[in-house]
């Protein structure tokens, strides 16, 4: 009999890396038999990610309960109380854990386990004495992330089915709250699965960057580092992504004449991997990753890549074969490694072609079969 899954997640309204593997995931269980069911904390909205027909989707809009109603409210009239968004985010999550509750607890026995895609709301549920015994907590980010009240929330993890996590540094860490805790790499959507290796003529003399533009993907950095490098002539830089510091971001470009760089926004999934396609070198300055989903989707497009080692994440992906894996905060490095690649094609294209080759650890088949072997 195949099993019954509910996953529980915020939105799949925009780009997002969780938003992106929940889908993979989802719709390739889907495809194999499983009956998947998706529980989204906003009003109904269009799939920016593909999901399956056969996936069922609920909606709960917590953003139309009374706890953000007070949120916009101190928004609007109490601005001048100190770290108001901290205190706002608490009363908003203390929100969201009445409408979890209140759902799961009259719908529970419909699902043989439920997986937590966030870890606020993997908090939640392992409180929930109903749940928590087939909850699987899918850790997406640094267990460093979250603060006291959350990291303390995080000892009920022991309550919980099993705890995913995307690297062994965060494996090691939740193994000691949960033995039960497993490493399993995210999945890549099919299109960039299907990649093939992309020979140098189809190539052209790009560097790419996706990433959100906020103070964790830290890509104020890479652009010092462009300014510092001054790019040839024949070499342009593309980033693709969105978020609050889009604005101080091209303002920076702007004031420092950066014309060989652009910031293209946001874009679909079958916009990126185009752009991947065609680049040669795909950088990230993250100062936090839980995995770096984008790292692997370069890989798969023949891609050498170049990352700081932040806490957790790139460290299980870059290594010799496909590129340089620099010491966070580290530009000059950074520069240096980036400079050999621009200025010397014959040890580039090697690493390209290596770093295609070392996608085999990625192969949607070996990860599914240990989703299935857990579920």
């Amino acid at each position: 009999m195949a099993k019954s899954i509910l996953f529980i997640y915020y939105q799949n309204i925009k780009a997002g890396g969780v938003s992106k593997v929940l889908a993979n995931l989802a719709n390739e269980l889907s495809a194999n038999g499983y009956t998947v069911e998706i529980l989204f904390l906003m009003r109904e909205h269009a799939d920016f990610y593909h999901l399956d027909h056969r996936i069922k989707k609920h909606y709960i809009n917590s953003f139309d309960y009374w706890t953000f109603r007070i949120c916009n409210f101190n928004r609007k009239h109490l601005r001048f109380i100190p770290k108001l968004s901290n205190i706002n985010n608490y009363i908003y999550l203390y929100g969201v854990s009445r409408l979890i509750n209140r759902w799961v607890n009259h719908h529970h026995k419909k699902y043989d386990t439920i997986i937590s895609c966030w870890y606020n709301l993997s908090c939640m549920l392992a409180l929930n004495k109903n749940v928590n015994h087939k909850t699987i907590a899918w850790e997406h980010t640094s267990h460093e992330v979250g603060g006291k009240f959350w990291n303390y929330l995080r000892k009920y993890y022991r309550n919980l089915k099993q705890i995913v996590c995307l690297n062994s540094k965060d494996a090691s860490f939740f193994a000691d709250k949960n033995q039960n805790t497993i490493n399993i790499p995210n999945l890549m959507d099919p299109g960039i699965e299907a990649q093939r290796w992309i020979p140098e003529e189809y190539k052209e003399n790009l560097i790419t960057m996706v990433a959100r533009l906020d103070a964790d993907k830290n890509v104020m950095a890479f652009l010092q580092i462009l300014r510092e490098l001054q790019l040839p002539s024949n070499w342009s830089v593309k980033i693709i992504g969105d978020g609050p510091e889009k604005t101080s971001l091209q303002m920076y470009i702007d004031q420092n004449k950066m014309h060989d760089v652009q910031l293209l926004g946001q874009l679909d999934s079958d916009e990126v991997r185009n752009i991947l396609s065609r680049s040669k070198i795909n950088c990230l300055t993250s100062l936090r990753e839980g995995f770096g989903v984008v790292l692997v989707e370069s890989l798969f497009c023949s891609n050498a890549l170049i990352a700081y080692d932040c806490p957790s994440g790139p460290a299980e992906i870059v290594n010799e074969n496909n590129g340089f894996l620099i010491p966070i905060h580290d530009k000059i490095q950074f520069e240096k490694k980036l400079t050999d690649l621009i200025s010397h094609p014959i040890l580039l294209e090697k690493l390209r072609r290596s770093a295609y080759e070392d996608t085999i650890r990625f192969q949607k088949d070996k990860i599914l079969e240990r989703w299935k072997e857990i579920l």
